[in-house]
């Protein structure tokens, strides 16, 4: 069971696409309970975005969004990926046909689902939105980030033709169905899974599936494999800080479906976090967008206030100079929302420091309230660029000086001291998950 959110409280918003199928001769959309259960259970209300013509020009609207999760669905249209690699070795047509014939309801491309869900994925990795892509969600993910994928592979994967070959997918069992995968240690995967790992990081994974990875994006890194060589989980290490709202990943297995016969307890404990650790993002991110919405507010009511005592039309200098404070208020948003990930170029920064004079100086037609809240807006936006420079500068000292006591230790002592990290990081996330449950309701932008 997923524990009970508090439902009086606005809550974040998790976008899923559907799946199309047919029922009584008709088209109907879906999407698994599993997901729906998941998201709800830890905090977030999941939005379905139907698979209907047109709805890919639509996305505006379905705005506010605090996540997307992407799970099952159709192969994805060959065209938008590098479908061979440098040797050409693509399917030849008989092989494509022999591929349709066995996975008739996989192999036939749905173009408006691969639309929305590709324009989803880019919307999420230039914005910084949490993104969690399960099985065909993980592949959207790779394509969307000029990675390729596997049209098939038992005819593509050189090791199915060993005795390393792998069965992804079992028709005649589906739930059930089970093959091993090896754990890369130091990634959020590992974390999940530790207790639940054999000695060769090594457990059992339900998938269904018949593509699969072929050229990882550079961007990610991967997690877990099968014997085969497969990819069966990546991310992106510079875009996962579930704490501070940053959440991109793809798993090619389905955690959600990993559960004993005939009951809902998951085979291990770290299936259910890849979502507890998605919507904890999907929570901050929520936070962090309320701040900047605030941040906007403000702003706006103080150019309001100065330009009801202005002269109503701007002078070309003015209007340039307006420009600028535009550009400023943008990069401070920006920065805010990347977490210090970035450092402002020189001409950036002057264009922050111009942001920062204007809200310090505008408050002559404002209360004294509103005039100090804006001048201390415009010390924290004058002084964004200095403090992330800090920042950098001290996580640099303390990594260095972390790596020089660690090469000190022994094995046996590294070990102790990685398990007492890592209990101490599993007793944080629980805390922060009692917290983000407020005990009021709390209205959130």
């Amino acid at each position: 069971m997923s524990p009970s959110p508090d439902l009086s409280r606005v809550l974040p918003r998790v976008l899923i696409v559907s799946r199309r199928t047919v029922r009584k001769n008709k088209f109907v959309d879906f999407v698994g309970e599993y997901h729906l259960d998941l998201i709800v259970g830890y905090g977030a209300v999941p939005v379905i975005v139907p698979r209907v013509d047109g709805v890919h020009t639509m996305l505006d609207s379905f705005e506010p969004i605090h996540g997307v999760l992407l799970c099952e669905g159709e192969d994805i249209d060959p065209s938008l990926y590098d479908a061979g690699d440098a040797n050409d070795n693509s399917l030849t047509p008989d092989q494509l046909d022999a591929v349709r014939r066995l996975h008739p309801s996989d192999a036939a491309v749905d173009h408006e689902k691969d639309s929305i869900e590709l324009l989803l994925a880019r919307r999420c990795l230039e914005r910084g939105i949490p993104f969690l892509g399960i099985c065909r969600g993980s592949q959207v993910l790779n394509v969307a980030c000029g990675g390729s994928l596997y049209q098939d592979v038992d005819q593509e994967l050189p090791s199915h033709a060993s005795n390393t070959a792998v069965c992804h997918m079992d028709y005649a069992d589906y739930d059930g169905h089970r093959h091993r995968v090896r754990v890369l240690p130091g990634t959020p995967l590992h974390e999940w899974f530790a207790d639940s790992l054999d000695g060769d990081n090594e457990m059992m994974v339900n998938s269904y599936h018949h593509q699969g990875v072929r050229r990882l994006a550079e961007r990610f890194v991967p997690m877990a494999f099968a014997p085969d060589g497969l990819v069966e989980g990546f991310y992106d290490p510079d875009a996962y800080s579930p704490g501070e709202g940053r959440f991109i990943m793809g798993l090619q297995f389905h955690p959600e479906r990993m559960r004993k016969a005939g009951s809902d307890e998951f085979d291990y404990p770290g299936c259910a976090k890849a979502y507890r650790e998605f919507v904890r993002a999907v929570v901050a991110y929520q936070a962090k967008l309320a701040v900047v919405r605030r941040f906007q507010d403000v702003v706006t009511r103080g150019r309001s206030a100065v330009t009801a005592a202005a002269v109503p039309k701007l002078s070309h200098d003015l209007e340039k100079q307006r420009n600028v404070l535009v550009r400023s208020f943008s990069l401070a948003k920006n920065m805010y929302l990347g977490a210090g990930d970035t450092k402002p170029a020189e001409a950036e920064r002057r264009d922050l420091d111009a942001g920062a004079e204007f809200l310090e100086t505008a408050a002559a037609a404002l209360s004294s309230q509103q005039e100090k809240r804006l001048k201390q807006m415009g010390a924290t936006v004058r002084n964004a660029s200095g403090y992330l420079n800090s920042r950098l500068k001290v996580s640099e000292d303390r990594e260095a000086a972390a790596r020089a006591l660690m090469g000190k230790m022994s094995a046996a002592q590294l070990s102790s001291l990685a398990a007492f990290y890592r209990t101490m990081g599993n007793i944080c996330s629980d805390v922060l998950d009692a917290k983000l449950q407020p005990t009021s309701p709390t209205l959130q932008e």
